[in-house]
């Protein structure tokens, strides 16, 4: 049987944390932290069977898939020493199945996101000659009602006009300027504080699908189809 959870304190904890984001302060509410992260452990257990009902997932558990609340302050221009937000990434599981989740709690500012956040050159190039090849199938993902209503558009980085070897004048050229191919949903406070809002973050994962499995399908074959995914 499911454990049940309430984000609320995730919300309220950070909320307080944006206004006394030091040292002293986090360690004299220590206590109120672990408990909304607790919370958040068993929302994040809670994401992660509810996951696996649709994709394979091979993030071995919910806290297993949250990130730290400190700050990577050495090469960062923001020096903050705790990030004002929580979340996690979940990783889809063999080399068929490419793309990430990732949920954010932020109060005022929670989002799902998924996608390619930051594909290796190689990748990318292989990325944007399909679509050069083939615009309009993934033109018309990202056109459908449901998708582009849940999603709005594509987001993320992009070069100013071409990548080199490109022409600007090609039909793809608005997709192949991405660096980055991204989605997101965002989410209001009063949905996260639901009781079961692991259930609407994994709707909302599920309605990625289309998109992310497409973009497998053109990270696991060549421009013939043929896959490029060694059986070894």
């Amino acid at each position: 049987m499911q454990a049940s959870y309430t984000l609320t304190p995730v919300l309220n904890f950070l909320k307080k944390l944006s206004k006394n984001n030091n040292k002293e302060w986090f360690t004299k509410n220590k206590d109120v932290y672990q408990h909304a992260y607790a919370e958040l452990i068993i929302f994040a257990d809670a994401l992660l069977a509810e996951m696996n009902k649709h994709d394979t997932i091979e993030t071995p558990s919910g806290k297993k898939s949250l990130y730290r609340i400190y700050n990577d302050v050495r090469f960062s221009k923001d020096k903050s020493l705790y990030k004002n937000n929580l979340g996690g990434g979940l990783r889809r599981a063999t080399k068929l199945l490419r793309g990430g989740y990732y949920y954010h709690i932020e109060p005022g500012n929670s989002f799902v996101a998924g996608g390619f956040f930051s594909p290796n050159a190689e990748d990318l190039l292989h990325i944007r000659q399909h679509l050069s090849a083939d615009p309009k199938t993934l033109t018309r993902i990202l056109n459908q009602p449901t998708f582009r209503k849940t999603f709005g558009s594509l987001i993320g980085e992009k070069v100013k006009t071409a990548p080199r070897g490109f022409d600007v004048s090609d039909p793809a050229i608005e997709l192949i300027r991405h660096k980055q191919f991204i989605i997101k949903h965002t989410f209001t406070d009063q949905e996260v504080s639901s009781p079961d809002f692991h259930k609407l973050v994994s709707d909302t994962f599920k309605k990625m699908r289309p998109y992310l499995d497409y973009m497998s399908e053109i990270l696991t074959t060549d421009l013939n189809g043929e896959s490029v995914i060694s059986s070894q």
